[in-house]
């Protein structure tokens, strides 16, 4: 899964407003029919699935959302009162990245580069000068580009750590990610096509050390945990599902769990501010407060996140009386 891109000419959209994005494909092999979604959570939790579904109904409704029972995943319109979109289903990546193999196979085309390639480059290389400061027990500065003898000899510090893209599509994230002294390098995603993809061009880049999965992390079936996870629009996509709300409820239990005590989240995202993504974690460690009070003995229920630092060098625009930009970079940290 990739990100959502914004073109160059929406000016007007920021991410304290934002459109629902257009349809961009009508084709029945990449229908919402096509796409069968389940609310159901397998991924070791001392909660079983019903309770697991009624704990995010009751979120829910606390939030002023709607009921995940009230959510149908096969409809084919859009609810009124939420941002629905066909880059929220599996359908609609798994054709996609059936086209992008046939380009990859025919021109040798790696495909789009999500958020674009300058934002790609910004969260590698402010992701290596954070693990860096992390991994030598020093505060993030909070100034990014750092150039220093430390960071330039960082290299030592960074082949440890154990890195996960989630939705990782192409790759390309986790290449440039290599290219800045990473690796211990993992990418999954729920599309066989995407993984198909990111293996052919890692193999033809020289890289075929990093590690490609077909695994969703709404239902991740891996059974190790990574020192650092990296989200660039997966997050996004799962928030354009039809069944987004919960699903994100299910994101961040899922995550967490992959993240070692101490582990670093970098999530990037075109369709929440900071301030948003901010405010969903804490939503989130209300929540498994909640769980640590109801469920004694619920291992995994204390695990939270908290806001570590975020990228400043994106440019930023004026929309209604607000300072935005169109993309935000956030890291958290887990305890």
């Amino acid at each position: 899964m990739a990100g959502i891109r914004l073109g160059a000419d929406d000016s007007e959209v920021s991410q304290q407003s934002r459109a629902a994005p257009p349809d961009l494909i009508s084709d029945d092999d990449r229908s919402i029919a096509a796409d069968s979604w389940s609310i159901k959570s397998d991924y070791g939790s001392t909660l079983d699935d019903d309770q697991r579904h009624a704990d995010a109904a009751e979120d829910l409704s606390a939030a002023n959302l709607r009921a995940p029972f009230d959510y149908s995943s096969d409809k084919e319109e859009p609810d009124s009162d939420g941002v629905t979109s066909m880059l929220g289903l599996q359908s609609y990546w798994d054709a996609a990245y059936a086209d992008e193999l046939v380009n990859f196979r025919e021109h040798g085309h790696a495909g789009e580069v999500w958020f674009g390639a300058d934002v790609m480059g910004i969260v590698a290389a402010w992701t290596k000068t954070l693990c860096i400061d992390v991994s030598q027990g020093r505060t993030p500065n909070h100034v990014d580009n750092i150039k220093s003898d430390a960071i330039e000899q960082g290299y030592k510090y960074l082949s440890g750590w154990s890195v996960l893209d989630i939705g990782t599509g192409n790759g390309l994230l986790l290449q440039e990610l290599s290219k800045q002294g990473f690796s211990d390098l993992t990418g999954i995603d729920y599309s066989e096509g995407a993984i198909d993809l990111s293996r052919n061009l890692a193999d033809r880049d020289g890289l075929p050390n990093i590690n490609f999965l077909v695994d969703d992390i709404l239902d991740s079936k891996l059974e190790r945990q990574f020192q650092l996870v990296v989200d660039k629009g997966t997050l996004d996509a799962i928030g354009l599902h039809p069944d987004g709300a919960i699903k994100r409820l299910i994101y961040w239990d899922s995550v967490s769990r992959l993240m070692v005590p101490g582990g670093i989240l970098v999530i990037t995202s075109c369709n929440s501010t900071k301030d948003e993504l901010v405010q969903e974690v804490e939503n989130f460690n209300q929540r498994r407060i909640g769980m640590t009070q109801d469920q004694e003995g619920c291992k995994d229920a204390a695990s939270q996140l908290k806001y570590l630092s975020h990228v400043r060098t994106y440019p930023t625009f004026m929309f209604g009386g607000s300072v935005g930009s169109r993309v935000a970079t956030v890291a958290f940290l887990r305890n």
